[in-house]
């Protein structure tokens, strides 16, 4: 899989530096930016990836981007700061950062630093097809088979469900069982986590 990463600093060395390190692991993609405003400028045609994000820059400072950042998703940011800057890299990690790398950075942590990046990113993705997967499923379902999931996951039994909808219980065991096809589940139990999964009734509700 071809790995993304975006260099966002508005110092050249610190760019060139990192593009050279960057450049030389397999199935990765380096694109630096001289600004937070030139890499947000392109941001719509952005694949996504892991962003390393200085601090302070000209324009669009890294807490800017990283708002920007953190309302699109798909990205993995990691915020560059300078030596003992740890206030810094604390607002930057509470506005979303996954993590913080102090320059002069040190190869060997930045490489880890970004390796874990892309393993974050990669289960994001992960879990948001799984979500998109089960809306899917649910997007299946007519309005009354959706009344009857949700009355099974309240717990109430078909009698109950039959009552509450003011219809039989023989067509609620109709619905029930057409909307086990629909989800392609054979227990209750499938059925709920794919409920669950797509934020159709959050836990708690």
């Amino acid at each position: 899989m071809i790995k993304t990463i975006y260099i966002v600093d508005d110092d050249d060395a610190v760019r060139a530096s990192l593009h050279s390190l960057l450049s030389l692991q397999n199935d990765m993609v380096v694109r630096s930016f001289r600004s937070g405003d030139a890499f947000l400028q392109d941001i719509e045609e952005l694949e996504p990836g892991v962003v390393l994000l200085d601090f302070h820059m000209p324009g669009s400072t890294g807490l800017d981007v990283l708002q920007q950042l953190k309302a699109r998703g798909g990205f993995a940011p990691v915020i560059l700061t300078g030596q003992g800057n740890v206030s810094l890299a604390v607002r930057a990690m509470q506005a979303g950062a996954l993590d913080f790398i102090e320059k002069p950075y040190e190869a060997e942590l930045l490489l880890q630093v970004v390796g874990n990046a892309f393993a974050k990113l990669e289960r994001n993705n992960e879990a948001s097809a799984r979500v998109e997967a089960a809306k899917a499923r649910i997007d299946r379902l007519s309005p009354r088979e959706t009344d009857v999931l949700k009355g099974l996951i309240e717990g109430r039994s078909n009698k109950v469900i039959a009552y509450e909808l003011d219809i039989s219980p023989r067509t609620v065991e109709i619905y029930r069982a057409n909307l086990m096809d629909k989800l392609d589940v054979r227990s209750l139990s499938e059925a709920l986590r794919i409920a669950f999964a797509a934020g159709l009734f959050p836990e708690g509700s």
